[in-house]
């Protein structure tokens, strides 16, 4: 006798013994499975043109106008789930080298998800634990274990390339920093990090100033990080397009791309701050100058908007931010919004070419094939304003009276990568379906260009209605469904009863035929 389970079959028999092992798993899980600080703080202490001038921006975005499209969605609408690893993957041992911590619990976790019908798992890998001592000493070892324990339980891999930091999100609880090398140069030269107009600058990642300045031992940012990916290619070759289907590749804090504008766990910014334009390191401002009298206007160059607020303003009563003389409508407005947005994309233009030409081989073979993904900030406060304001200072030209994410999206485009968008939790409705059904609509009369979706949490939810929020937002009945979807993240409190009696159904809901 045969059941009909959200279009999958299954024996009663069948069924029921996977339910006993699930149960059986779980328990396992509450009694050794616990979230514990994976490195202690510090642990891991140890020129592309600016297109600012003749509107150059908006000169691309008219070319590219005509040859971008959203994805259509897949015939069979299922939403394959990764959950990411706990950031405390790893811990140090009796010699202080890191190691796997609890093998034997994390081999029964991805067990229990794989029989709920999890697809994979997302693995961050720290550009801050491979290449942490010294410039090209890159030592893969625990990826190694750690992406063959995976394999081996029979789930697939999101990678995050992660060029970033995460010190100063993790609360106190420890984090991986950028390499112990880079620290090294940062301390003299803290030119190298993105700075507010106070001047005070953070180490979660480097300024796109140095993308084309050759400071960090005779390399560029961009030769770094082109460095790191052919390593990381050339280590795992047998597992990209078969394990690893997915390689996501950090431009910015977070690892997604924008400028730090909002900084998260050192006191500066507070939701819903409009933010600040961070770019007051002697790089950028170098270049801001250069830009500025390619426009006939070297007095622009000198600062950043002197009448944008600060860190926690609200819109209202900030000039720069409102109409009039001296805000973002004027002359100077759109100079600077054009240059600041301009240089973004440039970095994430110049990045995106390399990681496309090093898979490139994975993404003409059918049976390799990978995606590449990049992934965007969901900056949705003060959405329904006129100017926008989180949006551009977080390097996003977009307001109610121009599109600054077309830009973003043909860059996207143009190198075969999926645009990954977070907070599918806890971004508002309106703004989601507004950015999901503006593309869809605005793309849809070209099929010459394809981009993906793909989505993922930013705040745990596993109550009922925050993971039915989830669905809905990934099923927008006016968007396009999105290919995947990454659960943030795995630790011990999914497999508490209550919320895993949530998970499951919810995982197996996405992975159905809609």
């Amino acid at each position: 006798m045969a059941c009909k389970c959200g279009g999958y079959y299954y024996t009663l028999n069948a069924k029921a013994s996977f339910d006993r092992d699930l149960a059986k798993t779980r328990k396992f899980l509450l009694r050794n499975v616990s979230v514990i600080r994976m490195f202690t703080s510090g642990f891991f202490r140890s020129k592309w043109r600016s297109i600012a001038g003749k509107r150059r921006i908006l000169s691309m975005d008219a070319r590219e106008k005509s040859r971008s499209t959203i994805l259509e969605s897949s015939k069979d609408k299922r939403v394959p789930i990764f959950v990411m690893m706990p950031v405390d993957i790893f811990t140090l041992d009796a010699s202080g080298c890191p190691r796997i911590r609890k093998l034997k619990a994390l081999t029964v976790s991805l067990k229990a998800l794989k029989l709920a019908g999890v697809h994979g798992i997302g693995v961050e890998v720290w550009w801050g634990i491979v290449e942490r001592f010294s410039p090209f000493d890159y030592d893969w070892s625990l990826y190694e274990e750690l992406f063959k324990l995976i394999s081996d339980s029979g789930l697939k891999l999101h990678v995050a390339l992660s060029f970033h930091s995460n010190i100063h999100s993790t609360h106190g609880k420890g984090g991986v920093s950028l390499p112990l090398w880079i620290l090294e140069i940062g301390d003299v030269n803290k030119d190298i990090y993105y700075r507010d107009q106070q001047g005070f600058s953070n180490n979660d990642y480097l300024t796109l100033g140095v993308d084309h300045v050759p400071l960090l031992s005779g390399r560029t940012a961009l030769q770094c990080y082109e460095d790191f990916m052919l390593s990381f290619v050339n280590k795992f070759e047998s597992f990209i397009g078969t394990v690893i289907e997915e390689i996501s590749i950090g431009l910015g804090p977070s690892g997604e791309l924008r400028y730090p504008a909002h900084p998260f766990g050192d006191g500066r910014w507070k939701f819903p701050g409009i933010g600040e334009f961070q770019c007051y390191d002697k790089y950028m401002m170098e270049d801001l100058k250069m830009a500025a009298c390619r426009e006939g206007k070297p007095q622009w160059g000198d600062k950043g908007p002197q009448n944008a607020g600060c860190y926690n303003s609200l819109p209202s009563g900030v000039p720069f931010f409102e109409e009039g003389k001296e805000s973002f409508l004027s002359d100077y407005g759109r100079f600077f919004l054009e240059w600041y947005s301009g240089r973004l994309i440039c970095h994430a233009d110049a990045i995106l070419a390399k990681a496309a030409k090093i898979l490139k081989k994975y993404q003409e073979n059918e049976q390799t094939s990978v995606m590449l993904v990049a992934k965007i900030g969901g900056i949705y406060w003060w959405y329904q304003t006129l100017s926008h304001p989180a949006e551009l200072t977080a390097g996003y030209y977009n307001t109610a009276l121009r599109d600054g994410y077309d830009p973003v999206v043909s860059v996207l485009s143009r190198h075969g990568a999926a645009l990954h968008i977070p907070g599918m939790s806890d971004i508002d409705k309106t703004y989601l379906m507004l950015f999901f059904s503006y593309y869809s609509l605005k793309y849809s009369v070209s099929k010459k260009r394809i981009v993906n979706l793909i989505g993922r949490n930013t705040t745990e939810r596993l109550d009922k209605t925050g993971l039915w929020k989830i669905r809905s937002n990934c099923y927008n009945p006016q968007a396009e469904v999105v290919r995947s979807f990454t659960y943030f993240r795995m630790n011990d409190s999914i497999f508490r009863v209550e919320n895993w009696n949530n998970f499951v159904p919810f995982v197996r809901m996405m992975s159905t035929d809609l």
